[in-house]
């Protein structure tokens, strides 16, 4: 099922049409540190292969650039570090991979994140 407002264009109407668009974005940025941190956590990943595989995930469609600045938010809290390598491709690339601090904190992330889908489904089933 596509995660955009067309999923269901009955359901969306003008006036709320705002308030969806709000809510997609802010639920959007809480989910793209969470999936980063997963996405590099077993090999290190240079920013532009994680932007171009999220950029095919419809939901989490983000603008050009974004991803680098959540990466410089992540490595600013010692979550992530990123190493400069040549590519086989041209110019130098800069890989992004966890910290044992980062490995820690996605610990705690993930497991938070399964109680609170546990607890929306849960709430969800019940109506």
């Amino acid at each position: 099922m596509p995660l955009t407002p067309s999923a269901d264009s009955s359901i969306i109407t003008p006036m709320n049409a705002g308030f969806f668009d709000n809510w997609t974005n802010q639920t959007r940025k809480g989910l793209l540190e969470l999936l980063i941190l997963n996405d590099i956590r077993n090999r290190g990943m240079y920013g532009y292969e994680i932007e171009r595989k999220f950029r095919k995930s419809q939901g989490l469609l983000i603008s050009h650039g974004a991803i680098y600045s959540i990466l410089r938010r992540l490595k600013s809290q010692r979550l992530v570090k990123a190493t400069q390598s040549k590519s086989p491709d041209g110019p130098m690339r800069k890989y992004y991979q966890l910290t044992k601090t980062g490995r820690e904190t996605l610990a705690v992330m993930n497991a938070y994140w399964q109680a609170i889908q546990k607890q929306a489904t849960a709430i969800q089933k019940a109506h």
